[in-house]
This record gives C-alpha cells, structure tokens and sequence, in this order.
C-alpha cells in the first residue's frame, strides 16, 4: 500500500489556500470542480510530490465543521524552525511556544489554520 492523501473539510477556501499555500509552502497539484454537486476539491502537495493533502469546499456551508476529539495534527518538516516559527508569528496565525518532549530541547510548535486544524512543525 501507498499513502495517497488526507482530506479535510473547509469553511473558506480561497483562506485554506492562502494558509496552505503562503505559510506552509504546498503547491497546488490539481483541482475538481463539482459545481452541479456543489463541492470543490483542491490537491495540495510539497515541491517532492507523492503524498498530497486535499481540501474538501462544500459550496455554502451552513455553519463551521466540529473537528471533534479524535483528529490532532497534520505535521510538515523545516530546516530552520526559529525562522519557520517566527514567520508563522508575522502573519498573524495562531502559534504556540517552540515545544520539545520531556528532556529534549525544542524541536517544534504547532501553527492553525483558518479552520482549527493544528499542524505540527518539525525541525527536520
């Protein structure tokens, strides 16, 4: 088996893709436009390709999707995390401190996107 992709639901796309696309670096790789279906599918995936995330655009959601308890993160891997750290602060997302695991120096934060959605950003 091979890891084709994960899937999530957004309230706004064209915001998803600014994060996505701005703060995280993906490229968009392809799109599916069901307008008779009302719904939008967006392939994202990083310069190496292979594994893709894909945004999920109902056409007029009534209200926010619950990401309920069960999801935690999507994780992405950078070079220089200060610098990744401190650009995600600049554009305004919701960061938390550079964090590491018991005993272990920092080694990685969390941003949100536009819909909640944690990514974890590692110190490749």
């Amino acid at each position: 088996m091979k890891m084709l992709h994960t899937c999530i639901r957004v309230m706004d796309l064209e915001k998803s893709l600014a994060f996505y696309k701005e703060a995280l670096g993906l490229i968009e790789t392809r799109r599916k436009d069901f307008k008779e279906h009302e719904f939008t599918l967006v392939y994202l995936s990083d310069q190496e390709g292979g594994y893709e995330l894909e945004l999920t655009y109902n056409y007029n959601p009534e209200k926010p999707y619950e990401l309920g308890n069960g999801f935690s993160h999507i994780a992405v891997g950078v070079e220089d995390l200060e610098a990744s750290h401190e650009r995600h602060q600049t554009m305004g997302y919701e960061v938390t401190p550079l964090k590491g695991l018991p005993g272990e120096a920092p080694k990685y934060y969390f941003v949100t996107d536009p819909d909640g959605y944690k990514v974890e950003v590692i110190r490749l």
